[in-house]
């Protein structure tokens, strides 16, 4: 299971760039990695996994923006289509099972 998260935060000021600094290392060291700027995914074992980044992912929203999430199986993820560019190593599924073991 993928958690995909999608966000569009201000960066005008210092103080709202300093935000989405925070908010980005937040999603990295969470396990997240990058799909394309502003979304990104982690790998989840199970619901209760989903729960658990969900509550974290609550706790460290910026005031300010938009942040969404959506819960997609492997199957589902898999399924992406690239129009434009090519898939990191990090988005191929065949890679997920090894990293689901960490």
């Amino acid at each position: 299971m993928r958690l995909v998260v999608f966000f569009d935060l201000p960066v005008v000021t210092k103080p709202a760039r300093r935000r989405y600094a925070q908010f980005r290392r937040f999603l990295l060291n969470d396990g997240y990695d990058m799909i394309q700027f502003s979304v990104y995914a982690r790998i989840c074992n199970g619901q209760d996994a989903v729960n658990r980044h969900t509550f974290l992912l609550a706790a460290n929203v910026p005031e300010l923006g938009s942040v969404r999430y959506m819960q997609v199986t492997e199957k589902q993820f898999a399924n992406i289509q690239v129009l434009a560019g090519k898939k990191n190593k990090k988005e191929d599924s065949r890679f997920a099972s090894q990293l689901s073991f960490f």
